[in-house]
């Protein structure tokens, strides 16, 4: 069985693969990569994504986006961040829960992600999606992304399964359709 630190090498070639960063051989396709791994290797995943931010090998342009900081953001703008523990604490997590989805959607993430002009060798490299569950599930941040995105090379670091038609995170919630991603790194 592969390693963490075979798999991690494989998605450093990856970038440094000319094809995957001109999209050859999609069939039109957008170019959206799944690199799954095994939750318990949380840690060693985002050490080699610090390493990777600043590894003078690599020649494409990497937009890294954590979906966390992200999502600490959208709540700091709503000015909820700081008042989330009380809210939780009155009136539960249900409550909580629910009057975070409304404003953490799919497009607020997509508009904090957005940037233009894109050019040839950008790759949007996005982390943090286990962190933000259940505010925001990858599926359907996928289907918005795929929309502005198309032009580029999207990898998205996936503590989970990818079986080419389903994602699961942490290999234990229920599969959440999503065809569009090629197979896992």
């Amino acid at each position: 069985m592969e390693t963490i630190n075979e798999k991690l090498d494989r998605l450093r070639n990856l970038l440094l693969d000319e094809n995957f960063l001109t999209g050859k051989g999609l069939s039109n396709e957008v170019n959206i990569r799944m690199f799954c791994y095994e939750p318990k290797d949380e840690m060693i995943v985002r050490h080699f994504l610090e390493g990777l931010k600043n590894d003078n090998k690599i020649t494409c342009n990497l937009i890294c986006h954590d979906l966390y900081h992200i999502f600490l953001e959208i709540c700091e703008e709503k000015k909820i961040l700081d008042k989330i523990p009380e809210m939780e604490g009155k009136r539960g997590s249900e409550f909580l829960k629910d009057r975070i989805l409304k404003f953490s959607t799919t497009k607020a993430f997509e508009e904090k992600m957005e940037y233009s002009p894109h050019k040839k060798g950008d790759v949007l490299l996005i982390s943090g999606v286990g962190e933000v569950y259940p505010f925001m599930r990858v599926h359907a941040l996928l289907e918005e992304l795929q929309v502005n995105f198309d032009d580029i090379p999207i990898v998205i670091i996936y503590p989970g399964k990818f079986d080419g038609r389903s994602l699961k995170l942490f290999n234990k919630f229920s599969a959440n359709p999503y065809y569009r991603a090629f197979g896992a790194i």
